[in-house]
């Protein structure tokens, strides 16, 4: 059996092959990185950590973790309508993370750097006889004066949602074995969607322009609809029977009514919330085609301080708890 590469080993057989795309990660051989934007753009920087057995399970595959930790950044910057530029990468890993496991990790994100087209810049690893930890930190690129914000929406505009909603709350289910009487290809399918996040990056970018204001769906729409709605200062009427599910979602929900409170509010879905004028309705629907992405109209914003899911018949729904909160 070979000897363990040891931390400068890993770096250089794994890691330093990750950031040839960046000039000025030098290598992963200096002390930091030496970065400059381009001329007329901004950083937009970013910035999540993952912990085992709070944000993936234990057993997770290694090259899926690490395609999960870029991907709820890469949310963080579409939300923005930034492009991913460079990021920085940490974890603290357990002795039975060997040179194999670590192997599978590099080739996760040696997978999404291509997908996204952006590359390593730095970071730092350590051991711990704790869980799995780890992060990025994610710096995008953004025209100057252009970035999304939570802050521009308008009294009288539309809210949109990309995607469908509620495939990553009950995706941990599926993937806890959560799904007896639903069939394999549904619970793989909200298990994979847990695993593995699809970041809008194309969506963000065209919504510059389109959209006043924008943010990702990550603790769960009731608590991430308030978060934008305070940040404008309005209030916003969700009309939930107008909420797009997939197939598994709604598979999932004709067979437990009960669970529909978790679509609204379960969290990791990573889907945009974002507001636009009425009058950008069809060039909304036009982006929808071209990106061959659901974009579903489910409510409005309005005078007040208030966020109401209504029911089919316009009355508020009552719910146990809004979202994830952070500890």
């Amino acid at each position: 059996m070979a000897a363990p590469l040891g931390e400068f080993g890993r770096i250089a057989r794994f890691l330093a092959p990750l950031a040839e795309g960046c000039p000025g990660a030098l290598g992963l051989k200096d002390d930091g990185a030496v970065l400059s934007p381009p001329d007329g753009w901004e950083i937009a920087a970013t910035k999540d950590m993952l912990v085992e057995g709070v944000h993936f399970l234990p057993g997770d595959a290694p090259r899926d973790l690490a395609r999960k930790m870029l991907r709820v950044n890469l949310s963080d910057l579409a939300s923005m309508g930034a492009r991913p530029w460079v990021y920085l990468l940490s974890f603290a890993l357990p002795k039975r993370c060997d040179d194999d496991w670590l192997s599978a990790f590099a080739d996760g994100l040696a997978m999404d750097q291509q997908e996204f087209a952006f590359s390593l810049a730095g970071g730092d690893s350590v051991s711990t006889p704790g869980p799995i930890v780890m992060d990025a930190v994610l710096l995008g690129l953004v025209e100057q004066g252009r970035a999304l914000r939570r802050t521009g929406a308008q009294a009288g505009e539309d809210l949109w949602l990309s995607g469908t909603l509620g495939d990553g709350a009950l995706g941990l289910l599926a993937a806890q074995g959560g799904f007896p009487t639903l069939d394999y290809v549904h619970q793989e399918a909200l298990a994979a969607r847990y695993r593995l996040p699809r970041p809008r990056i194309a969506l963000g970018r065209r919504l510059i322009g389109l959209a006043t204001a924008a943010m990702d769906v990550s603790d769960g729409l009731a608590a991430d609809a308030a978060k934008l709605a305070a940040a404008s200062g309005l209030a916003l009427d969700i009309d939930t029977p107008t909420i797009p599910l997939s197939d598994a979602v709604a598979e999932a929900v004709a067979q437990d009514a009960e669970l529909f409170e978790r679509v609204l509010t379960g969290g990791d879905d990573y889907e945009l919330l974002f507001t636009a004028p009425v009058e950008k309705r069809s060039e909304i629907k036009m982006l929808a085609q071209e990106l061959d992405m659901p974009l579903a109209r489910i409510g409005r914003a309005l005078a007040g301080d208030s966020v109401r899911l209504l029911d089919k018949d316009g009355a508020p729904l009552s719910l146990a708890r809004t979202g994830w909160v952070h500890g």
